[in-house]
């Protein structure tokens, strides 16, 4: 029996650059958990702000939104009628409601007086706005928008509104037809008036509309406070609506944007006015309707928000969105300067860098609530730069390493930064880089051995 030669072992193999690389990437979407860690501190964040601000909204009035001067006439229809003895016609049943009138043309100004209110480190953005209403009413044809109705013109009255009467400042006088009249609350509103379904406030003064047939021209002046927002809804079968004031960052919305508007900071100081025109077809309502049909009004709100510039949620928020990408790319450019040098990283080390970029998100929002985003991002990737780089330079033992690695990383958190201040070309700006960046990383790693120690030919 022949003797076999026993084999020469071969030298044990180290782990692999392909196998290094995958455990990379694992601990790169390892960091995901601190991250969702950091964006539920955020949410927590943002709920108290939103909670300073109702608290101070409850004292200001909130978001306002206000109806102009419009005609509520009720009326009765009879469903069930029988003839006396008399051979008089006697009501045995009979429906009732509310018509509410809208005038022919109605015109809104609103000019509003900015300031800050703030609360511990929280700050919401308030206003006090003196508004006037213009109408004039037609009357004339509206026995003819409800047919076989009993219009009861001696209980008519003018109906006015907002979402919240805490925040009127002065009593709401009425001009009617040259004379003038005080409106009083009427009780508890009517549901729907604006978007989000939330009840007016109503006022209301009688009115003696003894001749229907002679136009009524009605002015309406009030003063109300609010907090953020201020809508004015298109009250008339033709509407106009002008909003102006001293904010330097509104934001226009509602139903319809503004017609004309002008922001220049130069000649207004920071301040803004907008011009709004509504035609009678684009409002979607008919001048006459049944009182239960105002829900569908909210449609045609007119408003302009006042938006604070240093609010930081927001922007931490967007950044957090693109955690992942970069601590993926930081972890690439470990994994590049390990690949070609002869040291080797162990991934404890991968996971403090990115404990060390998770952090800079806790350091950005913490800043940003005190002096500002601009600031804290400075401050916030100043230190992370410095920190993850000069950790590169001192586990390489190499000043060219800290060098490259300062230069890499301010170039990535630069361009964080550009996607947080291009609100509408992030998507486009993020693609293109991430794009760049994989091109790059392939050109660098071409003449890597992904294998390790195994040989070429094998």
């Amino acid at each position: 029996m022949d003797d076999f030669p026993t084999p020469t072992p071969r030298p044990q193999k180290g782990r692999s650059k392909g196998t290094k690389f995958l455990v990379v990437c694992a601990l790169a979407v390892l960091m995901a958990i601190p991250a969702l860690l950091v964006f539920a501190l955020l949410m927590e964040r943002t709920n108290r702000a939103e909670g300073v601000a109702r608290e101070i909204g409850d004292q200001m009035g909130g978001e306002q939104v206000f109806l102009g001067p419009v005609i509520q006439i009720p009326y009765v229809i009879p469903t069930r009628t029988s003839t006396d003895e008399k051979g008089n016609r006697v009501v045995l049943a009979q429906e009732s409601g509310n018509l509410i009138v809208f005038p022919q043309t109605g015109k809104a100004n609103a000019a509003t007086k900015s300031d800050v209110r703030s609360r511990s480190i929280f700050r919401v953005p308030v206003y006090t706005a003196d508004l006037s209403f213009d109408a004039v009413f037609d009357l004339k044809d509206v026995q003819a928008s409800r047919p076989g109705a009993v219009l009861m013109w001696d209980k008519a009255q003018l109906v006015t509104g907002a979402t919240d009467s805490r925040g009127a400042r002065k009593d709401i006088v009425a001009q009617i037809n040259g004379a003038s009249a005080m409106l009083a609350p009427s009780g508890p509103g009517v549901t729907g008036f604006s978007p989000d379904g939330t009840d007016f406030d109503l006022f209301a003064a009688p009115l003696s509309l003894s001749d229907t047939a002679t136009p009524l021209n009605i002015k309406v002046g009030m003063t109300f406070t609010g907090t953020r927002k201020l809508g004015i809804l298109a009250y008339g079968k033709s509407s106009e609506a002008t909003i102006t004031g001293d904010w330097k960052y509104p934001s226009f919305g509602g139903g319809f944007l503004p017609a004309t508007r002008q922001t220049d900071e130069a000649a207004r100081q920071g301040g803004f006015s907008a011009q709004w025109s509504v035609p009678f077809i684009a409002r979607g309502l008919p001048a006459v309707i049944d009182q239960s049909q105002m829900m569908t009004l909210g449609k045609s709100e007119l408003s302009v928000t006042f938006v604070e510039p240093t609010n930081p949620y927001q922007s931490v928020g967007r950044s957090l969105k693109y955690a992942l990408l970069f601590v993926g790319l930081v972890f690439l450019t470990y994994f590049l300067f390990e690949s070609t040098s002869k040291k080797e990283l162990h991934p404890a080390q991968y996971i403090l860098v990115g404990l060390a970029q998770i952090t800079f998100y806790l350091l950005l929002l913490s800043f940003a609530e005190r002096i500002g985003f601009d600031a804290a991002f400075v401050v916030a990737a100043g230190a992370t730069v410095t920190l993850i780089a000069g950790y590169a330079g001192l586990i390489f033992h190499s000043r060219w390493r800290f060098i490259a690695a300062f230069a890499v990383f301010s170039a990535l958190y630069a361009l964080i930064y550009v996607l947080m201040r291009m609100e509408d070309y992030a998507l486009l700006v993020g693609a293109c880089s991430a794009f760049l960046v994989i091109a790059a990383v392939m050109v660098l790693t071409r003449n890597i051995n992904w294998y390790g120690s195994r040989a070429e030919g094998e």
